[in-house]
Formats: structure tokens, sequence, C-alpha cells
């Protein structure tokens, strides 16, 4: 396992292989779990995003194109091998999936009302409109025309019963969040028309229907199958372009195309995919080199070096909607945010992107991703001017620690999953810096089987200042992630970390209907997060993904968790 000693700077990690690295942990879920997701998380996962953007990945000039999408596919493919790096999913219902194996399977077979697009932007899609004039009553209008795979007809019945399985407590589903709480009530007000009342002011209301809370399931399917549902037996009934084939557990789910798809200008280019449970870093590159595995998202960071010069296919990078953060816990040092602006300065994240990342990701400007605002450039150079600078600037990093107002002569001490040793090198680079400021940073390598226990049981965090997270948004709108982190209330604000400013700018930004508006208070509220630092951002990840040569057409963004990649893929001849 790489390490890096205290005064040296990050060496180059590639051709080395870090354990598990294509294993992730996630938060244990409750049927209260957060729709913004966090995830404790596996090296680099990569994000790829809009394709207006290049970055130096090699430190000697070259440029990386950050794609939104690759070539388009030609023809079908007939059958298409996969794998799911993060390994087998646990439950093909829409409302459990809340990890990667999960969400990359259920976004081919199961539509939501609203869906997000390669190039990050949100559109209608199993509804047809959304209208509001004060962001509290929300007119949903849904489509007429579409099917289920067993041919039956989606009716407005089943979409209410969908939106109120996350209300449910019964239901338990892991999408139960701020967002869902806000419901009031459902109901159907026209022949094709739902209207959703809010308890307080959403905007972005609809952004949250591109994800999970927004899948519509048949209602009859669901009551029939019990507790069984979503299980290999019962499976789903769905409306996408992909239905459930042969799951073989611990081995690989097939998804075969639904001829009768409702919309057959989207129709799957291919008729079959089967998508594979590797979890292994050197298996994984031997079987896309050979072509036994003919794609896969999340590759990992030790196969980047064989498979950059690999004849069989190709790696396509992009910009996206994650990052690797350090969340504090509330206590010592680590709670002043004074300390976690030094902190930040001290460290050079430029390195760790270029070395642990493997020049596969960038130093965050802030918590939200910069792709996250790619439907907003109207307020770029508001936000330039608005966030305060992270650049790495030992100085400037001795200055802010002159205002901290804590006792410095404990260690701060950081949890970090320690089969991952990725985030120890991160670490330790942070421990450099804050050496430089006379501050001691401490790593603390914690078994993952305890360390999922950190994002839902306080008494877990006892003990220790803060923890990693490799986190992502739930959707390319960056408000609902900065109330997740920062609110008072916040569903992933580990610290109680609390500024009235900060929730009265976040409210304001969240009832306000003109998106241009709304746009530039969320910067502001961003900018204040950011003087105060709830979270220590460190890095904004890219998607990393591998394709055979034989075939093109998957989305290189991040969307491969709630759009129907594999719907795109197919022959690029």
């Amino acid at each position: 396992m790489p390490t890096i000693e205290r005064g040296s700077t990050l060496r180059t990690t590639r051709g080395k292989r870090f354990n598990d690295e294509t294993r992730t942990e996630c938060n244990v879920r409750t049927s209260k779990m957060k729709a913004t997701i966090a995830l404790l998380a596996v090296g680099g996962l990569a994000l790829a995003g809009c394709a207006s953007g290049s970055r130096d990945t090699d430190g000697g000039g070259a440029e990386t194109e950050l794609l939104t999408t690759t070539e388009p596919a030609v023809g079908d493919a007939g059958k298409i091998v996969w794998n799911s790096a993060y390994g087998e999913l646990a439950s093909l219902d829409p409302i459990k999936a809340f990890n990667y194996p999960e969400n990359q399977v259920v976004a081919n077979l199961c539509e939501t009302l609203y869906q997000v697009q390669p190039d990050l932007s949100v559109q209608p899609h199993l509804a047809t409109s959304a209208e509001s004039a004060d962001g509290k009553t929300w007119v949903l209008g849904i489509r007429d025309d579409v099917t289920f795979w067993d041919g039956s007809p989606m009716t407005v019945d089943d979409v209410i019963f969908s939106l109120n399985r996350h209300l449910d407590p019964d239901e338990g589903s892991y999408w139960a969040s701020a967002t869902t709480a806000n419901i009031e009530s459902i109901e159907q007000t026209a022949d094709w028309e739902v209207t959703v009342e809010l308890a307080e002011p959403d905007a972005v209301f609809t952004d949250s229907l591109s994800n999970m809370v927004g899948v519509v399931v048949q209602e009859d399917y669901r009551e029939e199958a019990g507790e069984n549902y979503g299980n290999p037996d019962a499976g789903v009934m769905c409306t996408g372009p992909y239905q459930v084939g042969d799951w073989k557990q611990g081995q690989s789910i097939t998804l075969d195309r639904y001829d009768g798809y409702w919309n057959q200008d989207r129709a799957a280019k291919t008729a079959q995919i089967e998508i594979g449970f590797v979890v292994d870093s050197t298996a994984i590159s031997n079987g896309l080199s050979t072509g036994e595995i003919q794609g896969s998202y999340d590759v990992p960071l030790a196969a980047l070096g064989q498979l950059s010069s690999s004849d069989s296919g190709a790696l396509h990078y992009g910009e996206g909607l994650q990052i690797m953060a350090i969340i504090p816990t509330g206590n010592g040092a680590f709670a002043d945010p004074a300390v976690r602006r030094a902190i930040t300065r001290a460290t050079d994240r430029e390195a760790i992107a270029e070395t642990v990342y493997e020049g596969t990701a960038s130093a965050s400007r802030s918590v939200v991703p910069e792709a996250a605002w790619s439907q907003n450039p109207e307020v770029a150079q508001l936000r330039d001017d608005s966030l305060p600078d992270l650049g790495y600037d030992v100085e400037a990093a001795k200055h802010e620690l002159d205002a901290a107002e804590a006792d410095l002569s404990a260690p701060i001490k950081i949890a970090y999953p320690s089969e991952r040793g990725f985030y120890a090198d991160i670490l330790n680079e942070m421990a450099r810096g804050a050496q430089e400021l006379g501050v001691t940073l401490e790593p603390v390598g914690v078994p993952s089987a305890q360390f999922g226990a950190f994002f839902s049981d306080a008494a877990a965090r006892e003990g220790y200042d803060g923890f990693v997270t490799t986190n992502y948004l739930g959707s390319s709108e960056p408000l609902p992630h900065l109330r997740s982190l920062s609110e008072t209330d916040g569903d992933q604000n580990y610290s109680g970390f609390s500024d009235p400013a900060i929730d009265a700018k976040l409210a304001e930004a969240r009832a306000e209907v003109d998106p241009t508006r709304r746009a530039e208070l969320t910067v502001e509220a961003e900018a204040l997060i950011m003087e105060q630092q709830p979270w220590v951002p460190v890095t904004d990840l890219w998607v990393r993904l591998y394709m055979d040569a034989s075939i093109t057409g998957a989305p290189a963004s991040f969307v491969y968790l709630y759009y129907p990649w594999a719907a795109d893929l197919g022959t690029a001849e």
C-alpha cells in the first residue's frame, strides 16, 4: 500500500494497486436516509460532465477533453457484456436503489417523471410538464401513452402510488428525505394531472423527480409481489427500455430490450446487456483489455496505466457531480472554521488530484462540484467573484489560523476506512500541510464494517474530529446539496453546524421561483458556506469510462445512476 511520509511530496502511484478500490461502503440506510447521496468510496470514482472544459492530466501540458457523451451508436450489437465495478446489486426496488450497483441497473429499467440528460440538464419524461406559481403547489401533467412491460397502461394512480411510497414508513424508502417530508398531499386533479402540495416552497422540486424519488412503478405488481418485490424471483414492473432478464446471483444480471417501449425514438439500440459483478481491479483491467468485458464505468485507478495503452478500446473522461471531502464531527480543533480554512489552504489538493487520482480529478473550489453549475452559466462570473480562494498557499493558511480560537495542542483525528489506502495517502498529504502550521492531523484507519456507522450513529463518531466521504449530488441542481450539508437540520450535517445567515439565504433561494435570481441567491449562500466550510472539500472527481472499440454510445457523464445509459449502447460501425 503506498504511503507518503511527512515532509515529502506526493509520489506517483500509477501501477500500484489500492486494496479493494473498486468497492464501496455506503451509509447505513434507514427509512429516513438522505436523498442527496453520501457514499464512502473507492479509489477515485470518476465523473464525466459537459464537454465545455478540459484539464491538464499529466502535468506536462496535455489536456483531456471532458465529455458529456461518446460517439453515437450505429446499430444493434446483439449482446454487450458490461461490468458493475462495485459488485452486485441488493435489490431492484427503485426506492432501495441508493448505491452504485442498484442505480446502474435500475436506471435502465424504471423511469422517472423528470429525467436528467447526459448534458446534466433536467427535462420532463413520464411527466409532460410541471407548473407552480409559488413553489408550493405543483401541477404535474402526466403522459397518457406509456405502457409497462406487460403491455398495461401507466395510470395516474400508479404515479400517485409511486410518489407515496416515499412517504410510507412501512415501505422503508432509502430516498425519504427533507424533500419528501415537505410533501403534504398528492392528488389527482384532472384526467392526466397530479397536484402535489408542499408545506414550504421548493422551487427546485422537479429536480428531485429526476432521481429515484420520481420513479413510477406499477401499483398492482408491487402489491402482489409483497415482501419479494425487487428480489430475483419477483423483480419489478416498470416502463423502461429494458426489462429484467436472468439474474444469476453472485455472477451477473441480464437486461433484455423491451420491444414495446413507449418511446420508440429512444428505444434501446442493443437487444441484451449482461452486467457482471467483478470487483477485483486486476480482473477488471484484464477483462477490459482482452475484450471479455466490453465496458465499465468507475474504472479502477490501478487499471488506468494498462488500459491507457490498450489496443482493445479507449478510456473516456469527463467532469461530474462527485467530490471527495472531509466531514467534521463538531469535536476538537476541527470544529473551528478558522482551523478548517487553514488546513484547506495548507493542503496541496492539486497534487492529490494529479497523483492519488492519477490526473482524473481537480482541486475543489467548493463543496459543490463545478459541473453542477453547468446549467447556470449566467452566474459563472458572480460565482467566481464570490467564492473564497481555497488555493494552496501556506502563508495564507497561517493567516487563517491566526483567527482560530480552538486549542491546537491536541491532534485532529480524521477517520477513514482502513481498507482504502488512497484515503490514507490523501490524509497524509493533509497532515503534511497541517504540520507546516504547527497543527497535528492524525489519520485513523477504521475497519469498513464499522466505518459505515459514521453516517448514521453519533456514538460511532465519538473520539474523532472528522471522517472522509466521497459524495455525489442527487441531481445537477446545487441547492439541495448545499441545504443537506449546511442547514441547521440538514440530513448530512453531522457536526451540528448552524449559521442563521446561511439558513436564511438557503430558504430564500429555495422559495425563489425565478431561475436566474434563485441561482444568484444560491451562489450567495454557497459563498457564505465556503467561508465556514461545514465540510472541507478536497477534489472534484471525473467519470472514468472504458469501452471496447466495437461499441460506443454510452453517456460519459455522471447520469449513469439515473439515466438509461445502456439504451444508448450499440455498435461503433
